[in-house]
């Protein structure tokens, strides 16, 4: 117990230490970084901003409750990690959850890592730390590994050594990203699982994904199911010939913008070259369903 009092006694030392304007620290070689960088410091939660480059975008509001009541009655237990913007400001690197929390419960001050980095620091830390996370869904993974990618400029050998996933592991969560938004959204909410996604990449037409992912939400397919109905579906596919492409006219791509922006949808068009062809619009809850009608009846 007196080990728990000093550690919270020399959390609100430091605390002090960093309001003194006459000594802040900015980097690691001023004057008492070594006694805040990597210690546990008690931060007014006031001070400290949200992530822009969290990679988490949804947050259970239930679980976020059930995670406030645990803070009420034990205290965070585990730190979050903040890096230094200014003089008493900072943002957080990881641990959003337990910083909503704690602010859900009127919680003034929270303890904290401090770290010093510049914003391509910080989001890679943020975007690794997440990753490691386990209530991440795997859609947010796929998108925390292609911001690495991206903005980060790693590979996925880099990415490999940097997370302590297998490359393969990797690869099979980017392909996630290949399904069409709909599915993609199914999987975020729950609907579906990532083996059932895995299925689907495999097939490459997203009407045709769209196909099979109302066939697993209606009939409530297993996995091992799903994999079986994109077999088949991709067996009855003919071999392609080595024919020119068929370039889909002008007129017709500058229709299909304007309807989805009508729509709401990203919608899809297959044309013949005789000039006949199939629009589909897609739809992903009766809501959404009863929204596009009302469009289509409001133009007759």
């Amino acid at each position: 117990m007196a080990k728990a009092t000093k550690k919270q006694a020399l959390g609100r030392g430091l605390s002090a230490l960093l309001k003194d304007p006459d000594n802040d620290i900015n980097s690691a070689e001023d004057i008492n970084a070594d006694k805040v960088v990597g210690n546990i410091v008690e931060l007014d939660i006031e001070s400290i901003e949200v992530n822009p480059f969290q990679p988490r975008t949804n947050f259970n509001e239930e679980t976020l409750k059930e995670l406030a009541s645990s803070i009420r009655e034990l205290g965070v237990i585990q730190p979050i990690t903040v890096r230094k913007l200014a003089f008493n400001k900072y943002q957080l690197v990881s641990g959003e959850r337990r910083f909503r929390a704690s602010k859900l419960i009127g919680l003034e001050a929270i303890p904290a890592y401090i770290r010093i980095a510049n914003d391509q620091e910080s989001l890679e830390m943020a975007l690794v730390e997440n990753i490691q996370r386990q209530d991440l869904d795997p859609i947010e993974i796929a998108l925390s590994y292609q911001r690495l990618i991206d903005e980060i400029q790693l590979t996925q050998e880099q990415m490999s050594e940097r997370v302590g996933k297998k490359r393969s592991t990797i690869a099979n969560y980017l392909r996630l990203l290949k399904l069409d938004p709909i599915i993609q959204t199914g999987m975020r909410d729950g609907f579906i699982s990532m083996g059932h996604g895995r299925a689907m990449v495999n097939i490459e037409d997203q009407v045709d994904q769209l196909e099979v992912y109302e066939k697993i939400i209606s009939n409530k397919l297993s996995v091992r199911a799903t994999e079986q109905l994109v077999k088949n579906l991709n067996s009855d596919i003919p071999a392609k010939t080595e024919e020119p492409a068929f370039e889909i006219p002008k007129h017709i791509k500058k229709g299909v913008r304007d309807f989805s922006e009508y729509f709401g949808h990203k919608i899809d068009v297959k044309v013949t070259k005789t000039g006949s062809g199939k629009i589909t619009i897609p739809f992903h809850s009766e809501e959404d369903f009863n929204r596009i009608k009302k469009l289509v009846q409001r133009d007759k």
